[in-house]
């Protein structure tokens, strides 16, 4: 493995402003990483060696000319195949998307291109965000780079595996219940979900308007924080893009980078934790506490009780906000069309049997529960109470950050379990966002840091901090302190084994 992908994004940079290497060098190493192991892993959807190299090229001219366009200039980035891509096909993991290939792009992705960030390639994905595993794509499943018999999370574990397998030192993914926190923590790899509206949606293939948002996938703290610094910010194209200015992340990981939070109180969430989490899982992130509290911080208990009606709340206002916007793949407006064998069939006709071969089985069991939960009769019932608790969630997190700067947990309950293991059981698949989903519920900042590997199977743990809206500095010095103890303790970064 070329030393050039070993390096954070941070290196890189820092390489690439002293003339120590190009970016046409640092981009061949990783595609030529991507096509020594990606066959095992199938972390990427679409490689796009030819634009990737093009955009290095025109990055060392504008090095050579003393014009960088941004810190991370010619340092190449993975985007999960969510996000639109002029010229790259967008898929979203789905048949129905099959060969779409965008005239625009995502504004994210258009932030990227003009910092100068060569664009590897797209990344895979479950099928319209929907799965904890990434078994749910139509393209087959991604391996996770620890084991390849196990899950890289989802539904973004494409861009999460290719980070921690070095195809790429940056990856973006999307979060609308913990897919980038929760990829993250399986593979060992760093994944914050913004604020919502902090980062653009617009050019996101939307899965659930209230709850999607876009950010980075990383090796560091740090290189997280740079990415949010390139792709953050208000869009006017975005109606929910907040115009609020947050507080510089790069500053306040650095600033965490010292583990020094003396001053700082934490409070561990009381419903986030005990049954139902793995022991390994649980041992390390109480080791993630300590370490905390030996950095000057002030750690207490916490309660939210209402957090324990977030995921049945979830699982109705997701499916509900996925319904409606995947009525527009009917074979009229967007997608593929199949055509059923029968003579002139009409338009019902015609959507009926493009949804059933575009569709997979989890996005039409999630489109009949969103679409039942609608129905007359049963909206009041289902999705209108279910938005009540999510309105007591927020009240929790309100009380909650009364009382402490940061709320902390584990970021998933178990380790990454078996390809295979839970797709006859949807309910315990759901399972895996326990920790997660209460931040999208309620808006708020949220970053899971690998934490170390649980005793009884070796696999990655990740730690979650928690910020109020608008924060996300909180969890990027928390998160970069937590980082430095702990390779402190184990003298450098785990990495997957070769």
């Amino acid at each position: 493995m070329s030393d050039l992908t070993r390096r954070t994004a941070a290196e890189l940079a820092d390489a690439l402003a002293d003339g120590s290497t190009t970016s046409v060098e640092l981009t061949q190493a990783h595609l030529d990483r991507i096509g020594a192991v990606d066959g095992a892993l199938h972390a990427f959807l679409h490689v796009d060696a030819e634009g990737a190299l093009a955009a290095a090229r025109a990055s060392d001219e504008r090095r050579a000319a003393g014009s960088p366009a941004s810190a991370l200039d010619g340092v190449p980035i993975a985007v999960k195949d969510v996000l639109a891509t002029k010229g790259l096909p967008t898929t979203c993991g789905s048949r129905i998307l099959e060969g779409w290939v965008p005239p625009y792009d995502a504004t994210v992705v258009a932030r990227l291109r003009a910092a100068g960030l060569p664009i590897l390639g797209k990344t895979n994905m479950d099928e319209f965000a929907m799965g904890s595993s990434t078994e749910h794509s139509a393209y087959g499943p991604t391996h996770n780079p620890w084991d390849h018999d196990r899950i890289p999370g989802g539904s973004g574990g494409g861009s999460a595996a290719a980070v921690a397998a070095f195809e790429a030192p940056l990856a973006v993914g999307t979060d609308t219940g913990g897919s980038i926190r929760q990829p993250g923590a399986v593979t060992g790899t760093v994944g914050i979900k913004p604020t919502y509206g902090a980062v653009s949606r617009y050019g996101l293939v939307a899965l659930a308007n209230s709850l999607d948002q876009v950010g980075p996938v990383t090796r560091t703290v740090l290189d997280a924080a740079l990415l949010q610094q390139v792709i953050g910010g208000h869009d006017p194209l975005d109606s929910t893009s907040t115009t609020e200015v947050l507080a510089d992340p790069v500053e306040a990981a650095r600033a965490g980078a010292t583990g020094d939070l003396s001053g700082l109180r934490v409070g561990v969430v009381a419903e986030l934790g005990g049954e139902g989490y793995q022991a390994g899982v649980r041992q390390r992130f109480d080791e993630g506490v300590e370490l905390l509290r030996s950095a000057g911080a002030e750690v207490v208990e916490v309660s939210c009780p209402s957090f324990v009606h977030a995921l049945a709340a979830y699982y109705l206002i997701l499916p509900a906000e996925a319904s409606s916007n995947l009525a527009r793949f009917d074979a009229m407006r967007y997608g593929i069309r199949v055509m059923p064998e029968q003579e002139s069939p009409s338009a019902e006709d015609v959507m009926r049997a493009t949804r059933d071969a575009g569709f997979g089985d989890e996005v039409k069991r999630r489109i009949i529960l969103g679409t039942y939960a609608l129905s007359s009769g049963y909206y009041d019932a289902y999705y209108g109470q279910a938005q009540k608790v999510r309105t007591l969630i927020s009240r929790d997190f309100a009380a909650a950050f009364e009382q402490v700067d940061v709320l902390v947990s584990p970021t998933a309950p178990t380790t990454a379990f078996k390809l295979g293991e839970k797709l006859d059981d949807p309910l315990a698949m759901y399972l895996n966002d326990l920790a997660t989903i209460p931040a999208n519920l309620a808006g708020v900042p949220g970053i899971s840091v690998p934490a170390g590997l649980a005793p009884e199977d070796g696999l990655p743990v990740g730690f979650q901090v928690l910020a109020p809206a608008l924060a996300d500095d909180r969890c990027y010095r928390v998160g970069a302190a937590l980082e430095a103890l702990l390779q402190q303790q184990w003298g450098g970064p785990q990495t997957p084994p070769e």
